[in-house]
């Protein structure tokens, strides 16, 4: 448990009774019947319990007391005390679907959050890879195998432009759901540690397999654009080989299909033929890509061998969701539509997609201002 979640335990312990209870139930709400993941939930709840630690400070004993000046009051510290503007825009998203919530259960006499304002989030543009870059990277693990030691090469870090994943979770209400299939984080790091002790004796599948399924892995990253949580999730029925597909279960437990290349076909035939069948164990089941301990894939892990191809191909800093990004932006500039790739992506919102159509005139602007004599 980090830091700041033993902080948010222990101002939840210490809210009144009825406060506590309504933080409790709201992320019963989120979790049972909004279908939200771990991660959503753990994000509203840290910033419900703030928000309340804050009102009981103002006075308030009961959550009737909770009116629109405490939720400005709760921002206007939040911002005083350096929060972002991202942060800011994710905390009064928090409040007002609290506020949303406790009116409908009777808990607050009035929705006094529909009031709350809050600065428009800045959105940064993603990092994107080239196309001759992304295919270096998916090609890696055929031309220079697994790396050395993956368990000890630095994870691909976020961009710094971009919000962390607790506040892009929270700020669209819309990360991909809890997967039960999933291993935690435990056994996340006893399998990087068994990977690289597997690749040095050549146990564990071997020196064939691993390379095997870093390829397959990657090549589905990038032709489909999933979300490594996704990836990770996939059964071996979700592929469909013959209209090369895959079945996906997304943010909100929504489904779709999304389609894949010919070499993502081949390192999948491979795989399913050569590297599996080396990997597999009592703890696999029906899982797709597994791990060094035989057991489903971790993000966690995926996380780290993207990161570690990244780096001996020598390419800048990678993680899953640049390639993703790196998919959008491709397909919007080999002439996809755009609800075409919002589909392919699984976005609720056409905006959230519209992001990559500003990626794509950006590189366009920088190779004009690069190439022509006027500009």
């Amino acid at each position: 448990m980090s830091r700041a979640d033993r902080g948010t335990r222990a101002m939840h312990q210490a809210l009144p009774p009825a406060l506590r209870d309504a933080v409790d139930d709201f992320a019963e709400h989120l979790s049972r019947v909004r279908n939200r993941s771990a991660h959503t939930v753990r994000a509203y709840v840290t910033d419900l319990v703030s928000l309340l630690d804050h009102a009981v400070r103002m006075g308030c004993v009961d959550l009737a007391e909770l009116d629109l000046s405490v939720l400005r009051s709760w921002l206007a510290r939040q911002r005083t005390t350096g929060a972002a503007r991202t942060s800011l825009a994710r905390r009064a998203a928090s409040a007002r679907a609290f506020s949303a919530w406790a009116h409908r259960a009777g808990l607050l006499p009035a929705d006094v959050g529909a009031a709350l304002a809050s600065p428009r989030a800045h959105r940064e543009l993603p990092s994107v890879l080239r196309a001759d870059q992304a295919a270096a990277l998916v090609e890696a693990p055929s031309r220079q195998g697994p790396p050395t030691n993956p368990a000890r090469t630095n994870p691909a870090r976020p961009n710094p432009k971009l919000p962390n994943q607790a506040l892009a979770d929270a700020e669209c209400t819309d990360q991909t759901r809890t997967d039960p299939k999933l291993p935690d984080q435990a056994h996340a790091d006893a399998e990087l540690t068994d990977a690289a002790a597997g690749l040095a004796s050549g146990a564990t599948g071997g020196a064939e397999a691993v390379p095997l399924r870093d390829r397959v892995l990657l090549e589905l990253l990038y032709a489909t654009g999933v979300r490594v949580s996704e990836a990770c999730g996939l059964d071996v029925g979700d592929v469909d080989h013959g209209r090369r597909v895959i079945r996906v279960f997304g943010k909100g437990g929504r489904e779709r299909s999304v389609p894949y290349g010919v070499p993502a076909q081949r390192a999948l035939d491979d795989w399913l033929r050569r590297g599996r069948p080396a990997m597999v164990g009592p703890r696999s089941g029906d899982a797709l890509l597994l791990g060094a301990r035989g057991g489903r894939l971790n993000p966690t892990t995926a996380r780290q061998i993207v990161g570690a191809y990244a780096e001996t191909a020598g390419l800048p800093r990678t993680s899953p969701h640049d390639l993703r990004h790196s998919a959008a932006t491709h397909l919007l500039e080999g002439g996809a539509d755009l609800r075409a790739v919002q589909e392919l992506l699984g976005h609720s919102s056409l905006a959230s997609t519209q992001i990559y159509t500003h990626v794509s005139v950006e590189r366009l602007r920088a190779a004009y201002r690069q190439a022509h004599p006027r500009a």
